[in-house]
Order: structure tokens, then C-alpha cells, then sequence
């Protein structure tokens, strides 16, 4: 018996584990109910969230007949507008922690010339990816439908002030320096106008549009994320000085992930009562369930686009192999993303498919790949692209030049810093909203479809 124990040690310490037939004999095989609990806890969430939509829409069709008033709505939507409050909430720390902890990690001399193509890679990939979801929302416009439009609507909305072009683009290079930092979490700037006489006498009169700066509700997350990269950088510029703060960053950093999971468990109650109360308020649902529909198609299309034609045609053309079959490799791999629907989550696989399947050597997956986890998130851009523009189009907010760049920019930017968990994206969906004035109620639609595009 000792020998035998002696044995096993043996082949443990030399990372192997053998049984004798008797032993495997031994071993019970896993029953169906058990398989199925098993994955059913491995998912969760995602089933939660599922079953939760499909109870809010249940509980809406129920309660729209009661011809509820606009306070009555407010109050029975409640439970959901914690959920969109909780999400605003933990913007500025997942922004600001994030960045700062990640740029800071980033030592451009350790990165080396690999690194430095990596990195260029990654920004022109995400940009590309988020020019495609902006470029297909605008194509497919899922959001347009006039039926899909509350029926309860705000006594105090009106149409918003026309700027200049000029005074658009101006206003977005001060908000990415902003004046004061501390405003900047809750205010950004916009030009106004007032209207001037400078007629000398009283026969010839000559009014003139004079732009006059204004500071207006709502965060100024451009600002928010080019100091944050920027300070990211200068602590790691200091050295040893620095880590100290590097330290911090990334504790905080980590400490608000868990938030961001406590969060994600109290999504699902936040989502039925959001998608209820949404029913509720609209006109025509099954319109509505159009839009989701077309949305929908719009991502899954954009997502087709970009990785099945950009990426391809990218590879072949530095490599002159066939892209198809180094994406054959990867088949395990990309199930697994789309299971789980997290990138960190799959990593491990991912290193050993290209690892194993396509050859790829091991000191370079394994410097290349934990970035790209975390920076190059080429479908949360693409996706929080389309989602800005049908939210958009959804209430009637037309979209000028400067605010399609700057959603472009910011899912960009933003997309760096989306958590590599599930629903991460739509987490640094709501900067995007907030970026350019966009509503964030709608995010509920959103996330009632998250788990599938």
C-alpha cells in the first residue's frame, strides 16, 4: 500500500496522474441532471437574464392593458431605474481605474517593437470595427420605425438648439482638456448663443449669432478618459516612484470589477421591470420587436463584416496564407466566446488553439494575447456603435458629424477599458451615451438583447 501511494506521488510530481483499470473502473460517470446543473451553473447569469426578459415581456403585455398613467409607470418601473442608476454610478471609477491602471501597466520599452505593431494593430482594428457598426445602424436604421416611438412622452421636451459645425468641433477639442476635473464627473461644455445688435443707428440694424460657453448636465467622458490615459503613462514614467499609486489604481481597479459582478446579479430584476415598463410605454410592441429584430441583424452583420471579411483580408494580406484556415483553428475557441460571452474567460483556450492548431509561438501568444483580452475589443466597439446610433433613432435625436466622431472615438477609447465579463460592454456603452447627450433609459433594450449579440 505504501509503494503504491510512493507511485502515485511519483507520477503527481512529474505531472502525470495514471489509474489502474480497477480505479477507473472505480469512477462514476456523470448523469444527465448533473451535466445539466452543471452547465446551468456555469450559466447563469446569461439564464437569468434571458428568463427575466422573457418574464418582463410577459409581465408588460399583462399590465399595458391597465392603461396605466405616466406616474403609475414611473413607479411600476422603479426597481429598473435602480439598475440604470447603478450602472451610472460606476462609470467614473471603471473609467478613470481602469485606464489609469492600464496605461500604467503598459512599459512602452518592455513592449519593444512587437508590442508597438500590436498596439497599432489593435487601435486601427477597434477604429475599422467601430466604423462598420455606425456605418450599418445608419444603413439598416433599426431604430427608425415611428411606431416604436412612448406613447408617454415629457411635458418639457423640446427640440434641440442647431449648432455650427465649427462650434461642435470646437467644443469637442475643450472637452477633451477640461478645465476642472472635478466638474468634469458631472458637467462638460457646450456652446450656446445669444443674439447681438451691433448696429450703430437705429435706421440699419445687423443681429449677430455671438457662440457663448455653457456648462451643461451630464459627464464629460472624453475628458475624463484622455487624463486618465495620460496619468496612466506619467506614473509609469516615474518608475519606482510611481507604483506605489500604480498599486492603488489597480486595487481599485479590482475592487470595482466585483462591484461591476454585484451589479450584474442585480441586473436581471433591473431588466424585467425595465422591458415591462418599456412595453408599457410603447405605442405599437410589436414594432418595437421589429426594431430589437433589425437591431439585432445589425450587429450580428457588422460583427460577420468585420471578422469574417476585414480581419481575413488583414491577415492575408501581411501573410499571403489562408486566413480561413488559421480561423478553423480557432473554431474551439470562438465557441467558447460566444458561451460565455467574455474574453477573459476564454483566454486560456485561445492560447492554446493558436498555440496548438496554428503554430503560433508560445513567447509571443503569450504577451500578445492577455493585451488584446483587455484592449482589443473589436465587437463590444462595434456593437456599442450600433447601439448609440438605434438609441439614437429611437428618439428622434439626429446625430451631426461631430457627434457620429465622437462616438466613434469614445467606443474606441471606452472599449480599452469594457470589462472582460459579461454585460461589459454595455457598461462603457452608457459613457458613450453620456458622451454625446443620448438618453440612457434605453439601455434596457440593450441589455435585454447583450447575451446574444
Amino acid at each position: 500500500m505504501t509503494g503504491k501511494n510512493l507511485t502515485i506521488e511519483r507520477q503527481i510530481s512529474n505531472g502525470e496522474v495514471s489509474f489502474s483499470s480497477q480505479e477507473k473502473s472505480n469512477v462514476i460517470p456523470e448523469t444527465l441532471p448533473e451535466k445539466l446543473k452543471r452547465i446551468a451553473k456555469a450559466n447563469l447569469l446569461v439564464i437569468l437574464t434571458v428568463s427575466a426578459v422573457i418574464v418582463g415581456v410577459c409581465i408588460g403585455l399583462g399590465v399595458r392593458n391597465a392603461k396605466l398613467t405616466q406616474t403609475q409607470v414611473i413607479y411600476f418601473g422603479f426597481p429598473g431605474e435602480l439598475l440604470i442608476r447603478l450602472l451610472k454610478m460606476i462609470i467614473i471609477p471603471l473609467v478613470v481605474c481602469s485606464l489609469v491602471s492600464g496605461a500604467a501597466s503598459i512599459d512602452p520599452k518592455a513592449l519593444g517593437k512587437l508590442g508597438g505593431w500590436a498596439m497599432l494593430f489593435f487601435l486601427v482594428t477597434t477604429l475599422i470595427s467601430s466604423a462598420i457598426g455606425v456605418i450599418m445602424a445608419f444603413i439598416i436604421q433599426p431604430g427608425s420605425s415611428q411606431s416604436a416611438k412612448p406613447r408617454i412622452t415629457s411635458l418639457d421636451q423640446k427640440a434641440p438648439e442647431t449648432k455650427e459645425v465649427m462650434d461642435s468641433f470646437l467644443d469637442l477639442v475643450r472637452n477633451i482638456f477640461p478645465s476642472n476635473l472635478v466638474a468634469a464627473a458631472f458637467q462638460s461644455y457646450a456652446t450656446g448663443y445669444k443674439f447681438v445688435n451691433t448696429s450703430m443707428n437705429t435706421t440699419n440694424s445687423t443681429i449677430e449669432k455671438v457662440p457663448l460657453g455653457t456648462d451643461v448636465d451630464g459627464m464629460n467622458i472624453l475628458g475624463l478618459i484622455v487624463f486618465s490615459m495620460a496619468f496612466g503613462v506619467a506614473l509609469r514614467k516615474l518608475g519606482e516612484d510611481g507604483e506605489i499609486l500604480i498599486k492603488f489604481f489597480n486595487s481599485f481597479n479590482e475592487a470595482t470589477m466585483v462591484l461591476v459582478s454585484w451589479i450584474m446579479w442585480y441586473a436581471p430584476l433591473g431588466i424585467m421591470f425595465l422591458v415591462a415598463a418599456k412595453i408599457v410605454e410603447m405605442e405599437d410592441v410589436g414594432n418595437l420587436f421589429a426594431s430589437l429584430g433589425k437591431y439585432i441583424a445589425c450587429c450580428v452583420i457588422g460583427h460577420a463584416v468585420h471578422g469574417l471579411l476585414i480581419l481575413p483580408l488583414i491577415y492575408f494580406v501581411f501573410t499571403r496564407k489562408n486566413p480561413y484556415a488559421f480561423l478553423m483553428g480557432l473554431v474551439a475557441a470562438l465557441a467558447t466566446a460566444f458561451g460565455t460571452s467574455s474574453s477573459s474567460a476564454t483566454l486560456p483556450l485561445m492560447m492554446k488553439c493558436v498555440e496548438e492548431n496554428n503554430g503560433v509561438s508560445k513567447h509571443i501568444s503569450r504577451f500578445i494575447l492577455p493585451i488584446g483580452a483587455t484592449v482589443n475589443m473589436d465587437g463590444a466597439a462595434c456593437f456599442q456603435c450600433v447601439a448609440a446610433v438605434f438609441i439614437a433613432q429611437l428618439n428622434d435625436i439626429p446625430l451631426n458629424f461631430v457627434q457620429v466622431i465622437t462616438i466613434l472615438v469614445t467606443a474606441t477609447a471606452s472599449s480599452v477599458g469594457a470589462a472582460g465579463i459579461p454585460a461589459g460592454g454595455v457598461l462603457t456603452l452608457a459613457i458613450i451615451l453620456e458622451a454625446v447627450g443620448l438618453p440612457t433609459n434605453d439601455l434596457s433594450l440593450i441589455l435585454a438583447v447583450d447575451w446574444l449579440v
